[in-house]
């Protein structure tokens, strides 16, 4: 797995009609905030809306967090004006366009030689504005694999469950949870197939939204799911949520300071001045390539997630290795 473009633990869904919760996005902890012209706002909204989001953008404010812009899917009339008014208005202050309800390869094709042709006329930079794309639907998961490699602009993969459950005839209107009668996780297969197109992609995957936003211990049993299976981050729809999916899918301290080792102990293993070996023993444990790539995913999602070493081994790795 490449290093993650950019960390996504929580990526915060901001309506661009209201001023007011555009500035309070400012002052939170989210790793993304997205600005959305699409379900969060109104038709009769949706032409002030991209006004206000061309001058929050053009005022910025949100250090270091990702900023993006969620436009209406291509079955509407608006993606267009979406996409040319905020682009040309504010594109050297966006770093993505989310295209909700991507269907197949050339939704996001068409979406990238839309940007190309406006960062052109606009003398930006070409390329520079990423694209994430959400899966909604079982067309969308049914092509996802072409999906995820349409466009070298694509940063990540998006769940959109609430979307999804109505493609599927899902026996359920709780967005997040488990449809009643059935066992099993229903959600598992389209998390893993989104996953393993992002991952084979190289591309960051982020779980949709839970709707419950009073239930945060539901969001942190939904975001656990996903976290557990490989996933970066989850959308939060309000401020409640952002620590739980920043902790979730953030790797504890001593997960993160023992990835760290690995990594270190098996570069000097490997170095002439370790012996040259393919497979050592760290402390108790033995670690080989396959214990490397394991440790970087750890490592690089806490160091995306501002972790620092607590705990630092040094050669020759002999006994330090053990944990309790």
């Amino acid at each position: 797995m490449a290093e993650p473009l950019r960390s996504r633990r929580s990526c915060l869904a901001v309506p661009g009609s209201s001023q007011k919760m555009i500035e309070k996005s400012r002052t939170l902890a989210a790793d993304e905030v997205f600005l959305d012209l699409e379900d969060a706002c109104a038709p009769a909204a949706k032409a002030q809306a991209r006004t206000a989001i061309v001058a929050a953008l053009r005022a910025g404010g949100w250090h270091g967090k990702t900023i993006a812009v969620r436009v209406n899917g291509w079955a509407t009339h608006w993606t267009y004006r979406d996409v040319a008014e905020v682009v040309a208005g504010a594109g050297a202050h966006l770093d993505c366009l989310i295209l909700p309800k991507a269907e197949n390869a050339s939704h996001v094709q068409a979406l990238d030689l839309l940007l190309t042709q406006i960062e052109k006329a606009e003398r930006l930079e070409v390329g520079r504005i990423g694209i994430e794309a959400q899966i909604e639907d079982a067309r969308g998961l049914v092509n996802v694999d072409s999906i995820a490699s349409a466009s070298p602009r694509l940063q990540a993969l998006i769940f959109g469950p609430a979307d999804f459950m109505a493609s599927m005839a899902m026996k359920s209107l709780v967005v997040g949870e488990q449809p009643p009668g059935y066992q099993a996780d229903a959600y598992h297969y389209p998390l893993m197939r989104i996953l393993t197109a992002a991952r084979a992609a190289g591309l960051s995957a982020i779980d949709g939204p839970y709707l419950q936003i009073s239930d945060v211990d539901g969001y942190r049993r939904a975001a656990a799911r996903s976290a557990a299976l490989g996933f970066d981050g989850k959308w939060v729809l309000h401020p409640g949520q952002i620590a739980a999916a920043n902790e979730v899918f953030s790797p504890g301290q001593d997960d993160y300071d023992h990835a760290e080792n690995i990594l270190d102990a098996y570069a000097w293993f490997t170095s002439e001045s370790g012996g040259s070996r393919g497979a050592a023993m760290l402390g108790s444990e033995m670690i080989d390539e396959a214990s490397r790539k394991m440790a970087l995913v750890l490592a690089v999602k806490g160091r995306a997630a501002g972790l620092t070493r607590q705990l630092v081994m040094t050669p020759p790795f002999a006994a330090a290795g053990d944990r309790s």
